[in-house]
């Protein structure tokens, strides 16, 4: 694996991820009805630095490979909207608009395991747990918005 690469992938998904300092979850979030399935707040960022982890180590085996682009084209797809899901949910708390966007990075996600699979099954099995993660996301993101369809997002 190319380290290199590796640091630049790792440094996409950490910027990525700044969008939950800027928009933490806060009060608004915590005040909503969840279900008793949602995870504990700690797991959060420590599954999400796994999943960077993962995610870059995936990328950095793939992007170097003939025949990567399509690969790689759907891991830019997939960060931008892993990326976007944060100021949309927490940030304009627009919670359908949010699963809207889970709905799109699950196939993005999905995408990004098939082709990185047929490259190299090593990086698409290090993508399946991101898959499972975006999916649980999703439900958990589905579960929050039909239980509160009067938190009002903010008025502009």
């Amino acid at each position: 694996m190319d380290w290199m690469l590796f640091l630049i992938f790792l440094a996409a998904c950490f910027a990525a991820g700044t969008t939950g300092a800027v928009f933490p979850p806060g009060e608004w979030y915590k005040t909503l009805d969840k279900p008793p399935w949602t995870p504990p707040d700690w797991l959060f960022p420590v599954a999400w630095t796994v999943l960077y982890l993962s995610m870059s180590a995936a990328a950095a085996r793939v992007a170097p490979l003939d025949g990567s682009a399509y690969a790689m084209a759907f891991f830019a797809l997939q960060i931008a909207l892993n990326t976007l899901w944060t100021p949309v949910f927490f940030g304009l708390r627009r919670m359908g608009m949010g699963f809207v966007v889970l709905l799109c990075l699950w196939v993005a996600v999905a995408a990004t395991l098939v082709t990185f699979w047929q490259l190299d099954w090593i990086a698409g099995l290090l993508i399946v747990p991101y898959l499972v993660w975006v999916t649980v996301a999703g439900a958990l993101n589905f579960s929050v918005w039909r239980r509160n369809p009067n938190a009002a997002a903010p008025s502009t």
